[in-house]
């Protein structure tokens, strides 16, 4: 007998960084397999563009995640629009590479605030609705540095790290309440990420990295899997990646 992945025809998903790398390709193909996605990102202009290309499945709220007040403000908005929240993905990040001195007071906090504060208040924004009906997913999109990070990247791996912490123990809380936890955590990706702090646009190695559209179709197939069944950390590197 084939295997009976789940239809998400009408599911309900919000999205944090929503306006490229993973974040758009997991809209895109989600909206392809017919989910309603409300998206969030601090780019009002870009977030517009993003929700007319993809149509009326689509709604914004532009903010900053790590602000519980904007978390809120998307988790309603998804109520009030679509009626329902199935699956949140917090995936808004940012990194910079180099020494632990390297970078400044602001944008060091900047980058704890929205890896970890940006997943903690989009998830607290969204699971009331999901534990009312017992079922939803949680879909953490964090890094293979959250397992271990390299020379230059300690504080970002950092952030990755508590991702990974409270991913855990929020799954042994939520699985028996009907609702999964998944970590996806690639490594790295052809993206905006790190641009001008430690990757450079064009340079050959991005393109030996993974392509957004590979975590995305991650974060479909964890959504796909029958309710029955539940996988909590999922890592991923190109064929040209060391692991």
């Amino acid at each position: 007998m084939t295997y009976q992945l789940r239809d998400l025809t009408g599911k309900v998903v919000v999205i944090t960084g929503a306006t490229a790398g993973i974040g758009a390709a997991a809209a895109k193909e989600l909206v392809e397999q017919g989910c309603k996605v409300v998206l969030n990102a601090r780019s009002q202009e870009r977030l517009g563009k993003m929700v007319a290309s993809l149509g009326d499945n689509a709604i914004y709220v532009a903010g900053d995640c790590s602000d519980p007040e904007v978390s809120r403000t998307v988790a309603k908005a998804a109520i009030d629009k679509f009626g329902t929240i199935d699956t949140v993905v917090p995936n808004a990040g940012i990194g910079f590479y180099g020494s632990i001195l390297d970078h400044s007071d602001d944008d060091v906090n900047r980058m704890m605030r929205t890896n970890y504060e940006g997943t903690v208040h989009i998830i607290r924004a969204c699971l009331p609705t999901m534990l009312a009906k017992k079922e939803g997913d949680v879909i953490i999109v964090a890094s293979v540095a959250g397992f271990r990070g390299g020379d230059n990247e300690a504080i970002y791996t950092g952030t990755k790290h508590a991702q990974v912490g409270f991913a855990g123990s929020l799954d042994r809380e939520l699985r028996a309440k009907g609702v999964r936890v998944a970590l996806v955590c690639p490594a790295g990706v052809e993206t905006e990420f790190a641009l001008g702090v430690g990757r450079t646009a064009g340079e050959d190695k991005l393109k030996t990295y993974l392509r957004p559209d590979d975590v995305a179709f991650q974060v479909v197939q964890i959504m796909r899997q029958p309710r029955t069944v539940r996988t909590h950390i999922w890592t991923l590197w190109s064929m040209q990646q060391d692991s």
